[in-house]
């Protein structure tokens, strides 16, 4: 059996009708994960034989009857989220050794639903980067070129789904983690709205934007993990109290009457040219389904990549304060008092990235700069959840690219910090608004006589995730690019 001829959706019906068990599709997943898995390197931890115990577990409940739409169903986890009696390490070295003692709020859903974990994925240390090149443990490959990145921070995920690993892979996206890597894959990636999904279990990295979302294959496949791991939480008092929709209602309205906002400026300069060109078609194509296009001004989201970068290290900072050494995590021996203690293990536990962070975090919070600094961009962040607002009275939905260009090679930016940065130049506004946004298959350009998948990028209003699911489904049906697999 090949696990990667199933979505989830197809895999329940299956599953349902006993024409296979979810110990097949685990050890289907196992087998690839272990064939494969040592030329990409997207997983840090399997735990087969956990995940052959949940998936016989998951066999008897679907004997006795029980019906559920994430039963039985094989995934991978970004390894930023709590995992009881496993090793979460957030792909930092001063995390290496650590055991989670106890499950984030997802993952405790997940298990309850019965959905079996293969295993943690690669990641940028602490979520920090756009490519997985920041991982203490080495850098995972994208599966439709070796040699380029598969984005990240949740590269590792959208590596393992990519290649068939899984049948969903969950992420963690603070500024675009989950969208860039679905664009660079060829994937659906979900970011919901900040609050929609309980980030009680996640290593945080900047608090005020961090959200849990999936990965996957299809569209209606992220329409069923989110319904099942959003809600409100009481462990995390940020979760919303809106109530979780239906989200397979919308997927099936297309793009007849649906309003969807542009942005004229993101389809010039910076934005490859031939994505410029298939923009152009995709806006035809929506325009000949029925949709209404209405241009946007939107004049503060300019900024927000800017303003992304300063709140983002600031939250950072205090958010890796924690990892002292002394209450948990790698702890360094030989230091003569406690300043030397703690040099050495943030030292040689942090990798280059998160130094780089915390330095600027630091700085943007300390007396006489948080006011011209950090006071001043959660002004402008103000502004920039405005223009949306405002934006949102006249369309439904907007369209934009997901990444200026598809997959970069493995090494070419990581020296360069200010281009890893502008990788969030489309993505960063919708995270500092606490939208849903979501990144689908756009099509496929060709690089050095290779192609190469991009995404395109729907945001909605505020706990609207409907309204990108929608917009969504809408395209994937006309074009069905999330078909293609690469040639592994």
């Amino acid at each position: 059996m090949d696990g990667q001829m199933f979505s989830v959706a197809s895999a329940r019906q299956e599953l349902d009708k006993g024409n296979v068990s979810s110990l097949e599709l685990t050890r289907a997943c196992l087998a690839r994960l272990q064939a494969i898995d040592s030329e990409l390197h997207s997983c840090l931890l399997v735990d087969e034989k956990g995940a052959l115990a949940a998936a016989a577990e998951a066999d008897e409940r679907l004997r006795k009857g029980e019906r559920g739409s994430l039963l039985g169903i094989p995934y991978l986890v970004k390894d930023i989220l709590m995992t009881k009696g496993l090793r979460t390490t957030a792909a930092s070295k001063i995390l290496e050794n650590y055991t989670a003692p106890y499950d984030a709020t997802v993952i405790r859903k997940l298990k309850k639903a019965g959905a079996v974990m293969l295993g943690k994925t690669n990641l940028d240390e602490f979520a920090h980067g756009s490519s997985t090149e920041n991982s203490a443990f080495g850098p995972t490959k994208n599966p439709w070129d070796l040699s380029r990145v598969p984005g990240g921070s949740s590269g590792g995920s959208a590596a393992a789904m990519a290649a068939g690993l899984c049948l969903f892979a969950l992420g963690t996206d603070t500024g675009g983690s989950i969208r860039q890597p679905a664009s660079f894959c060829n994937l659906v990636g979900l970011k919901p709205s900040y609050g929609r999904v309980s980030r009680f279990g996640l290593l945080s990295m900047t608090s005020s934007t961090d959200t849990i979302g999936p990965l996957t294959r299809t569209v209606e496949d992220a329409a069923m993990v989110l319904e099942l791991i959003a809600g409100r939480d009481t462990k995390d008092a940020t979760t919303l109290s809106v109530p979780v929709g239906d989200y397979h209602l919308p997927l099936s309205q297309g793009f007849k009457g649906l309003k969807i906002g542009v942005i004229p400026s993101y389809f010039e300069d910076g934005l490859d040219e031939g994505l410029r060109t298939e923009a152009i078609r995709a806006l035809e194509i929506f325009k000949k389904e029925g949709a209404e296009i209405i241009n946007l001004d939107l004049p503060y989201n300019q900024y927000s990549v800017p303003v992304y970068y300063v709140i983002t290290p600031s939250e950072v900072s205090s958010n890796l304060a924690r990892f002292d050494g002394i209450g948990w995590g790698r702890a360094e021996e030989g230091a003569d008092n406690l300043l030397s203690f703690y040099k050495a293990t943030r030292g040689h536990g942090f990798g280059p990235e998160a130094k780089r962070r915390i330095m600027l975090g630091t700085f943007a919070l300390s007396a006489g700069y948080a006011e011209a600094y950090y006071k001043k961009a959660q002004a402008v962040r103000e502004l920039i959840k405005l223009d949306f607002a405002q934006a949102f009275q006249k369309v439904e939905v907007i369209f934009t690219p997901t990444s200026p260009h598809a997959a970069f090679k493995l090494g070419e930016q990581v020296n360069n910090p200010l281009a890893m940065y502008l990788e969030d130049i489309y993505l960063a506004g919708a995270s500092l608004a606490g939208l849903p946004a979501i990144s689908v298959p756009g099509g496929f350009t060709e690089i050095d006589g290779q192609e190469l998948p991009f995404g395109w990028q729907f945001i909605g209003p505020m706990a609207q995730e409907a309204s990108v699911l929608r917009a969504a489904a809408a395209w994937e049906k006309i074009n069905n690019y999330q078909e293609r697999r690469p040639n592994l």
